[in-house]
């Protein structure tokens, strides 16, 4: 066997890299499982921040989505609002509507009245100037020179007395 170690190199190659192998791994195991071992804390550590960005991410989407429902909540509200008083406008409009035009029918009969009342005065008026106008020609007609002479005497000795009373 020495005879075949002396001339086989291959053999040497060999057992050259076992012990290689050995030596390497008996000198370099802690910094290469030390280097494994930083690795694999390094990538443990990104999950574990990865899994808390992703938690947070999470709660930040159910923050928004509470939020978006809240607004959607209060718009509803706003318009339902919204609608209630203009409903109650409307309501109050059309009262006060009614109020004008009763108000409005109320000032037209009074002055309809009044001009009902206006047209009566003017046509008693001109029916009393009628009469006044015909009373004074029928005395006239009826008057002749004695009566109305004897009226006028009569007329100013009531005046005398009336005077001196």
């Amino acid at each position: 066997m020495m005879e075949l170690l002396a001339h086989d190199t291959g053999i040497w190659v060999a057992i050259s890299f076992v012990l290689f192998l050995v030596v390497a791994f008996k000198l370099g195991r802690h910094s290469i499982t030390g280097a494994l071992d930083s690795r694999v804390e390094e990538v443990k550590s990104e999950i574990e921040t990865a899994e808390r960005l992703r938690v947070e991410a999470q709660e930040l989407l159910a923050q928004y989505q509470r939020k978006q429902r809240d607004a959607e909540k209060e718009s509803k509200d706003i318009i339902k609002k919204a609608k209630d008083q203009a409903k109650l406008i409307k309501k109050n409009a059309e009262i006060e509507l009614e109020d004008v035009m009763a108000r409005r029918e109320v000032q037209l009969e009074e002055r309809l009245r009044r001009a009902e009342e206006k047209a009566i005065a003017d046509i008693q008026n001109h029916a009393a100037e009628l009469a006044m106008s015909a009373t004074k020609e029928m005395i006239v007609q009826t008057l002749d020179d004695k009566t109305n002479e004897k009226l006028n005497k009569e007329s100013i000795a009531a005046l005398s007395k009336n005077i001196a009373a």
